[in-house]
């Protein structure tokens, strides 16, 4: 029994097969081989996997289209042997990066070697006289040419006789094939509306394009029997063909670029020179810990066969720096090797802060080394360019990703195709629960309201359980947000790869198939905070011409660890969370080891210990070590077990380990297997009391492992992530204009973020500008004092428009706004640039009143498009436009409170005065601030005055209606809760701006605090 056309559901939306289900079937039926067909080499590796693990015999097929002089016929070729493979990895490469929509002849010519070709009974293959192409194709492969006959179901296509004479004019041998798309026959319906969401088409269109047949579900052995009783000799031949194809995928080789050397350059010399100079301008004179160190990294690394990678990385980070790309200090265990730190990959100097080299790369056991780095996230692109520029573009790639049909997308999608109204949509979306990970399983049982929303209805019914069997399919594909492959040589020779972006090639297989065939994955992240920290010191070079080197901030400035104790973290990295503050605030930092420690302690489990570390550390609790031996290990961090360094610290030196066999015993104890402990355990005792420690001491210590395999936290990340929190907190602490216009162009259009960042410079004495065309650039900015809101966060001002003033403004400051209509040009002066930068304030500057310029802004438009109509040379340049410049128009000024409305319409905030704010002025009267409502105690009585942001309206089980309200005052927002007794009597004034008083009650649940509404004055 084989299978010659198996489509799976790795081509996106072209199968609804899954592995699991397709290999229980095929197992059931006892096949002996099958052969994977998609349209690209999607899916190989798991498809291999899956049949070795079911011991099927496994055939590698590829279905493509051949251009026979402008047609484009259908052929599927299989892989007789490694160069077949070989030979399809760069036809489908070939078809997937070049502007063709099918193989040109002489490309098969070229990559015929080795593959068998099977030309299935396609219509377009009888539509017409075909004979020049079938002869070019039996002139290339001879007796490697094969016809195939489906009978789909067991019905006689109409054109198996004339297909069957055409092709036995040229003596080719005949096959039984049938494509299966699903598995069971009643998918055929669920795999039509999975074609549906990839084609766009809605059911009921009549252009939609339809299945051939219903019957490409995976046949049991009688059938295709029954099928093909008239002709067994042709599924004799699709045995023989398939177990004909022989190939096998090499795996787990080390697919290692090269760097490139000047001939008869030594690498190991060179990288040791490389070393020896980084360490001498970084650390100065070398001691001896660091000479043994550098010799010992460096002898595993060049056994281990990695020079070429460190020096790979190395180049380019040199290139980052040359650019002024900031880069990270570094990330994961990396940070843990001297030659990362003296190749400048990494900041952080592991003999400095106790990092081991064997936690990153163990001699003890081979695994590539995984360098990852990050890049301010705006700038990440031009490293990956310089890489694909410098090894090539053929030898790099990005790394393809493929997005699932999620729950709610696949929820929606179904729906669509079955052409549900918007409001249902909508609906759907609503009545799933908004939970990452939830199945639609899971959101039946748990929403009473999407069941009754489905039960009775038949449509809805069909919906569901078609949506059911496509959850999770794959959608489509798209690119790995960090990845990048490297190749010692062409890609194709390993991998298929397709077209990207930014003429960078993109892998055909995800990463975890990229690994396991032996490339090496470089991570290159965009981290944001790096932007922030970049964009910092750009303003302080522009405003103060002062340079700062984050690479060399004193780690002991007292104001620093004096803001972190305060937890004054809004917009420092890892920092920010109202637990971590509260870390923060208990443990009050004074040394950088602290902020190390409180990274790696703050996640669930390891937390329970922060109170402990705290005690102990403000000498409020005696530190306790349960043998001596624990205490130079465990002192930085007070007798806390915190770091996986400390566990393999501990194993080394109480129990002999080396520190590859410690590693090897953090990697086993923390994966909680029973026998693996028990080995362990005797492994760890036995060494020891060879030492001379006895077994019962021995014995507690490790349990002691055990119990905090778990909570350890890799202590490399931990001292290069606190870096980044370290020059974050010492900006906010010295430069806090600069932190603050950083932050802020940075959550741009987070009208929360934004709130909060101005509240808290308001209690710094930092004003925030309003935006002007005179001096306000592109984001947000600096000013001596000041932060000055930039032009870009006027919403609804297109991007082109604020690069055509901020370009004009370099000729000369704007005299008028008809100067500025002339200068920028009709195609950027518009009602739709220019009326939200009036309401905003931006051209207050010309000394007009807001109402005068609005009125103003048809004339200003109008003599735009006379005078510069276009960005070409205007009609009037030369000669000077003054002598024809309109008059402003008359209007009466613009009242206070519609200026305030105008600019909450065009910023998404108040940035002169909060009218509630100046309600409090006006009512003379002591309100809590909504923003001190978390240091409110539970149940304590609160009065507040606010507007309405929103309003949400909901039932209780018991049908009665209640309300949720967000209201903001000048300070930030709260949620206020009206249970239905208070809805009743006060839900006609519940509107959207609406201004309340309300007294109440402060409630805290979960860390967020909330008001029980009592009354509304």
């Amino acid at each position: 029994m084989v299978y010659p056309h198996i489509v799976t559901a790795a081509d996106p939306l072209k199968s609804t097969i899954r592995l699991e289900e397709l290999f229980a079937v095929l197992a059931e039926q006892g096949a002996s081989a099958a052969a994977l067909v998609n349209s690209k080499l999607y899916g190989v590796l798991p498809f291999w996997d899956a049949c070795k693990k079911a011991g099927i015999h496994g055939v590698l097929g590829l279905s493509v289209p051949v251009d026979f002089d402008g047609a484009a016929l259908p052929v599927v070729l299989y892989a007789q042997n490694n160069t077949g493979y070989h030979m399809l990895l760069k036809l489908t490469s070939a078809l997937s990066t070049r502007d063709v929509e099918a193989i040109p002849q002489k490309w098969l010519a070229a990559y015929q070697e080795g593959l068998l070709c099977v030309i299935p009974d396609n219509t377009a293959w009888v539509l017409t006289d075909r004979s020049a192409a079938l002869g070019m194709l039996s002139g290339l492969f001879g007796e490697r040419l094969f016809a195939s006959i489906e009978r789909p179901g067991g019905s006689v296509q109409g054109t198996e006789e004339a297909f069957t004479e055409f092709c036995s004019t040229f003596g080719l041998k005949f096959m039984a094939s049938h494509e299966c798309r699903y598995v069971k026959q009643e998918d055929a319906f669920a795999y039509e509306v999975a074609r549906s969401i990839g084609d766009g088409f809605k059911l009921s269109d009549p252009e939609r394009p339809k299945p051939e047949h219903s019957a490409a579900f995976v046949p049991t052995q009688a059938q295709l029997s029954e099928w093909f009783s008239d002709h067994p000799e042709w599924l004799e031949q699709s045995r023989a063909l398939l177990m004909n194809c022989r190939v096998t995928i090499p795996l787990n080789r080390q697919l290692l670029p090269k760097y490139p050397v000047k001939e008869g350059g030594d690498k190991n010399e060179l990288i040791r020179s490389l070393c020896l100079k980084g360490l001498e301008e970084r650390v100065g004179k070398l001691a001896q810990s660091y000479s043994a160190r550098l010799d010992y990294e460096l002898g595993v690394i060049s056994a281990m066969g990695y020079i070429d990678y460190f020096l790979i990385v190395s180049d380019f980070m040199a290139y980052a720096r040359k650019r002024a790309i900031l880069t990270g200090p570094g990330r994961g265990s990396s940070a843990g090797s001297l030659v990362a730190f003296a190749l400048r990959i990494t900041d952080v100097d592991p003999l400095a802060h106790g990092l081991l080299f064997e936690r990153f790369l163990n001699p003890e056991r081979v695994t590539l080394p995984d360098i990852d780095i990050d890049f301010a996230d705006h700038r990440r692109h031009e490293v990956v360019e310089y890489v694909a520029k410098k090894y090539g573009a053929l030898q790099t790639a990005q790394i393809i990703t493929f997005g699932t049909l999620s729950t709610k997308a696949v929820a929606r999608d179904t729906a669509r195709v079955f052409g549900f109204e918007a409001e249902e949509l909508d609906k759907i979306s609503k009545l799933i629960p908004s939970r990452p990970g939830i199945t639609l399983r899971e959101a039946l049982r748990e929403s009473k309201a999407l069941e009754d929303w489905i039960i009775g209805n038949e449509t809805r019914e069909r919906w569901f359980k078609t949506a059911l069997k496509l959850e999770g399919l794959p959608r489509n594909s798209s690119i790995h947000a960090a990845g990048v492959i490297l190749s010692p040589g062409p890609l194709v020779d390993y991998v298929p790869i397709e077209k990207g972006n930014d003429d960078i090639f993109i892998t055909q297989w995800p990463m975890q198939e990229l690994e396991a065939i032996g490339l090496l994955k470089m991570d290159f992240l965009g981290l944001r905070n790096l932007t922030i920290l970049e964009n910092m010191a750009h303003m302080l070079k522009r405003d103060r011409n002062l340079v700062i080197d984050y690479r060399s901030l004193p780690l002991d400035d007292k104001e620093t660890y004096a803001l972190l104790a305060k937890g004054d973290t809004a917009g420092i990295f890892q920092l920010e969370s109202p637990g971590m503050r509260r870390a923060l605030m208990l443990i009050k930092p004074s040394a950088f080891g602290d902020i190390v420690a409180v990274n790696a302690l703050y996640r669930p489990g390891p937390m329970e210990f922060i109170p402990l570390y705290a005690r102990r550390k403000h000498g409020e609790e005696a530190v306790a070590y349960i043998h001596p031996v624990l205490e130079p290990i465990l002192s930085e961090t007070y007798g806390v077990i915190v770091y996986q360094e400390q566990i393999m610290k501990i194993a080394a030196e109480m129990a002999g380990f080396s520190l590859g066999e410690a590693d090897l015993l953090r990697r086993a104890v923390s994966k909680k297997n029973r026998q693996i402990l028990d080995e362990e355990r005797q492994h760890f005792i036995g060494g020891a009391t060879a030492k001379g420690y006895t077994a019962n001491e021995a014995g507690d210590v490790y349990d002691l492992i055990v119990r905090f395999a778990d909570y350890g936290f890799p202590k490399s990340h931990a001292v290069a992530y606190s870096m980044i929190s370290y020059q974050l907190a010492y900006m906010k602490a010295h430069y806090p204009v600069q932190f603050y216009a950083a932050l802020l162009s940075n959550t741009q259009g987070n009208n929360e973020k934004t709130a909060q960042f101005m509240r808290e410079m308001k209690e710094r004495g930092i004003s925030l500008a309003a935006p002007c065309i005179a001096n306000s650039r592109y984001g947000f900015s600096s000013e001596a004092q000041q932060v000055r809101a930039g032009l870009s966060i006027v919403k609804g001002v297109p991007g082109t428009a604020v690069k055509a003033i901020l370009a004009a403004r370099k000729e000369g400051p704007f005299q008028s706004l008809f100067n500025i209509a002339e200068r920028i040009s009709a195609v950027h002066f518009t009602r739709k640039a220019f009326e939200p930068l009036i309401k905003a304030g931006a051209l207050d500057v010309l000394g007009k009143d807001r109402a005068v310029l609005l009125a103003s802004l048809d004339s200003a438009i109008k003599h735009a498009e006379l005078v510069k109509p276009n960005e070409d040379p205007g009609l009037f340049d030369d000669m000077g436009s003054s002598f024809m410049k309109p008059k402003y128009t008359k209007a009466e000024p613009m009242p206070d409170g519609l200026k305030l409305d105008f600019e909450k319409e065009a910023l998404g905030f108040y940035l002169s005065t909060h009218p509630v704010e100046r309600e409090k002025e006006q009512r003379n009267k002591a309100y809590t601030a909504l923003n001190d409502l978390p240091k409110k105690k539970d149940r304590e009585r609160v009065e507040v005055l606010g507007l309405v942001e929103d309003v949400r309206r909901i039932r209780t089980k018991k049908g009665d209606a209640m309300a949720f309200v967000t209201l903001q005052d000048e300070t930030g927002v709260a949620s206020v809760t009206l249970f239905p007794k208070e809805y009743a009597q006060y839900n006609e004034i519940l509107d959207k701006d609406a201004l309340l008083e309300i007294l109440g009650t402060a409630e805290t649940r979960q860390g967020k605090t909330t008001i029980i509404c009592k009354t509304i004055v």
